[in-house]
């Protein structure tokens, strides 16, 4: 791919060399079929409303930074590859609790499976949000490689999954359509990398202006699409000028572990960022309960009624009958809502259930089958009106 030229005529090979290299990737990364005890992963059990991993080379301030932020002691030291394993903390914030995972560095060549980079990067696809702490006084391509490295091993950071449907199908050959005009990709070029896939009966549908690469990620579907923010420790060895550009940069934060600056813009990013909600219930005639919300996230089932009820109890959407919103979601107060009503943080909800039979003979109160049999032909006939 180095060694070919980019122009109009070599497109539909570079796509294909593409298609092969994602393949082949896939394929390394598969687990090997041979037998024998691997290494031990690092994988931690999920606790809390969300999962935020510390990612960054070695030595960076990554176990000073959750010292700082959850009170869990993680050995510093000023040589490198201090952290050995994976150490769980809590953060709690704005009545909610997120865990954070504080990893062992990684180095460059960490996809290939250098210096345990394989476990590691395992454990940041399980996360809701990437802290990539970086050295302020480094220089700035330390991101570009990280960046490289996680995007080697399917993961896409700050970035939507594509508007692509893409299914396969038994017979019927390739369809191919698209929403609006397609301006880096053409029919023969996607029949080209359907090929290197020995794909020859699907239906693509393009929703947006994609690239080879996202028709490449779709095909695959193991990427994983996270949120990152880019964490700038050290600042207090750069001059106010350095400290100022690096604010203004997209996703990024300065911050100090040393002297403990920043922190709260940081914790403040973090929760920005998670787009976490909290909702309040309330029980009939009685004031709603404050001390413990429910919190709901986009990434972890949705932040409608619906995940609302599943998140208390998986029998509750059955029972459901509509819910009284009050918050900023509603139009009035209170709304009275459907499963579908999509909740806003701090919102406050009463959830009305269907009635339940509770007579002493275990009817209930109203009929609500008829006692008629169920065929026409079988109900007894009224005599004609007399007129």
């Amino acid at each position: 791919m180095a060694r070919t030229q980019k122009n109009k005529a070599t497109e539909y090979h570079l796509g294909q060399l593409k298609a092969r290299l994602a393949k082949l990737r896939t394929e390394l990364q598969a687990p090997s079929s041979k037998g024998g005890g691997g290494e031990s992963g690092f994988e931690v059990q999920k606790y809390g409303d969300g999962r935020v991993a510390l990612i960054g080379f070695p030595s960076v301030g990554k176990s000073s930074l959750l010292t700082l932020l959850t009170g869990t002691e993680s050995e510093a030291a000023a040589y490198e590859f201090t952290t050995l394993t994976c150490i769980p903390g809590v953060i709690h914030y704005n009545d909610s609790k997120i865990q954070l995972l504080d990893l062992p560095g990684i180095i460059e060549g960490a996809a290939e499976g250098k210096g345990r980079g394989r476990q590691v990067i395992a454990v940041c696809k399980s996360a809701d949000l990437l802290l990539m702490v970086l050295d302020a006084t480094k220089p700035l391509y330390h991101k570009q490689i990280l960046t490289r490295e996680l995007e080697a091993v399917g993961i896409r950071l700050n970035r939507a999954p594509p508007n692509i449907y893409f299914k396969k199908r038994k017979t019927g050959g390739v369809s191919v359509n698209s929403t609006l005009p397609l301006t880096h990709l053409d029919d023969k070029l996607i029949q080209r990398v359907l090929q290197e896939y020995k794909i020859h009966n699907c239906e693509v549908l393009f929703k947006e202006d994609a690239t080879v690469d996202d028709l490449i990620d779709v095909i695959e579907g193991n990427r994983r699409y996270i949120k990152c923010l880019y964490v700038y420790n050290k600042v207090d060895m750069c001059s106010m000028e350095e400290v100022d550009e690096i604010a203004h940069w997209p996703n990024s934060i300065p911050i100090s572990c040393s002297l403990k600056l920043n922190m709260v813009g940081l914790l403040e990013r973090i929760w920005d960022m998670m787009a976490l909600v909290r909702v309040y219930t309330k029980k009939v005639g009685a004031k709603p309960d404050f001390a413990d919300p429910v919190v709901l996230t986009a990434d972890r089932g949705g932040t409608t009624l619906e995940a609302l009820c599943r998140q208390i109890h998986n029998s509750m959407v059955g029972q459901f009958k509509y819910a009284l919103v009050w918050g900023t979601s509603s139009k009035h107060y209170p709304q009275r809502c459907g499963l579908n009503h999509q909740l806003e943080d701090e919102d406050v909800v009463q959830i009305v259930k269907k009635k339940v039979n509770t007579a002493e003979d275990g009817r209930g109160r109203f009929k609500t089958t008829s006692d008629k049999p169920l065929r026409i032909a079988d109900r007894e006939k009224k005599p004609a009106l007399k007129t």
